[in-house]
């Protein structure tokens, strides 16, 4: 096999990878209605059983350096693959509150160690173009898991039936994953550090260039938490605030959440294309700003075309932000930091997406109109944060 067939055949690899990041996603918001009576458990476990997956993601996701360093990412991302496909599995056969937290430990750990491995080998050898199409395969797998959620639960054979289904999904992505090891070896060599820098390696300066201990080396995972803090929070509240605290109907707020995530995953896969032209910083501090700017419309909205609108526009502000900040990597840290300040900024984003949508939850006690504005606040840091990084290094 030639090596450009080998590279493109990985490539589909990893992107199949992704896609099933996502799968699991969403899922237990669709059983969950079922699941619990079943189960004899209270509703309100389920926050608990996401605070475990989300707590043990970021710990896999912070040790993913080391791991990976060790074992190499092809293993890592097969292990991980296995571990999230057996959480499945055991969910659908599930007969009470121990089992769910116990199917909770692998689905955490493999999920952090199969985004921090990709988004680190990605990141290495592809261009932004392709990181960006990563993620945009992740919106794939998030919007199909409950999808087949919903068409086992519909078809009678109910949440089990749709876990059991994802699980061998995954299961025979692993075998997909064991048969292609080899490929590994394959991907290119050349690293598109940024707009029209196709080089082999990376060719900022190396004093520009820090080491994973410095201050650069944590601001950045600070800077996924609060991405994702805010970008989960949307995506949780939205459609409450659209609901309880404006008065609209239930289809304004489907609609509004349908164009919030439709806007991150058509905005991913057009910032694709453009790239390469515009360069990762340029096409951050443009998601940003769009953002910061719809945050603001969403929150002062009068009318119903103002507010799903402005989810649109957040969604496409928001899209550029995960994948071309994690591609930036390489650019601004020393090579054997690369993979555990990604490790980092992947433990980070799973710290954010746990604590301040939870946070959220308690001010919606007070008043859900006060949470578009936590969105605003929340943005308007990772703007600051951006610049300062950009700054420094």
């Amino acid at each position: 096999m030639s090596n450009r067939l080998s590279g493109l055949l990985l490539l589909a690899v990893i992107y199949a990878g992704f896609v099933s990041l996502g799968l699991p996603d969403g899922t237990l918001g669709v059983a969950w209605p079922e699941a619990y009576p079943e189960l004899g458990v209270p509703v309100g476990i389920a926050g608990t059983l996401m605070t475990i997956i989300t707590s043990l993601a970021a710990l896999s996701g912070f040790l993913s350096g080391r791991v990976i360093a060790r074992f190499s990412t092809g293993p890592v991302v097969l292990a991980s693959c296995l571990l999230t496909g057996c959480a499945l599995v055991t969910l659908s056969e599930a007969k009470g509150i121990a089992w769910l937290y116990w199917a909770g430990i692998p689905l955490g750990l493999g999920a952090g160690a199969v985004d921090a491995g990709l988004n680190g080998f990605v990141a290495r050898h592809y261009s932004g173009r392709h990181m960006n199409w990563l993620h945009a395969c992740w919106g794939i797998g998030a919007s199909s898991g409950p999808l087949v959620m919903g068409w086992a639960v519909a078809a009678g054979h109910g949440w089990r039936g749709g876990y059991a289904t994802l699980g061998v999904m995954q299961l025979a992505l692993a075998m997909v994953f064991l048969a292609t090891l080899s490929l590994w070896a394959s991907a290119p060599q050349q690293v598109v550090a940024s707009a029209g820098e196709a080089v082999s390696g990376v060719t900022a300066p190396a004093a520009r260039r820090h080491p994973a201990g410095s201050f650069v080396g944590w601001l950045s995972p600070v800077l996924f938490a609060l991405y994702v803090a805010a970008e989960m929070t949307l995506g949780v509240w939205a459609g409450s605030a659209l609901v309880v605290a404006r008065g609209y109907s239930a289809d304004v707020a489907a609609w509004g959440t349908a164009l919030y995530f439709g806007g991150i995953t058509v905005g991913r896969i057009t910032t694709g294309f453009i790239v390469a032209q515009v360069g990762n910083r340029r096409c951050v501090h443009l998601g940003a700003w769009l953002a910061l700017a719809s945050a603001v419309g969403f929150a002062l909205a009068p009318t119903v075309p103002v507010a799903l609108t402005s989810l649109g526009l957040l969604g496409l502000g928001f899209a550029p932000l995960y994948p071309c900040l994690m591609h930036e990597v390489p650019r601004r840290f020393q090579a054997d930091a690369v993979q555990t300040v990604i490790g980092r900024q992947s433990g980070g984003a799973y710290v954010g997406a746990a604590l301040v949508p939870a946070a959220a939850g308690a001010l919606a006690g007070w008043s859900l109109n006060a949470i578009p504005w936590l969105v605003v606040v929340v943005v308007a840091a990772l703007l600051v944060g951006v610049r300062e990084l950009d700054r420094r290094s």
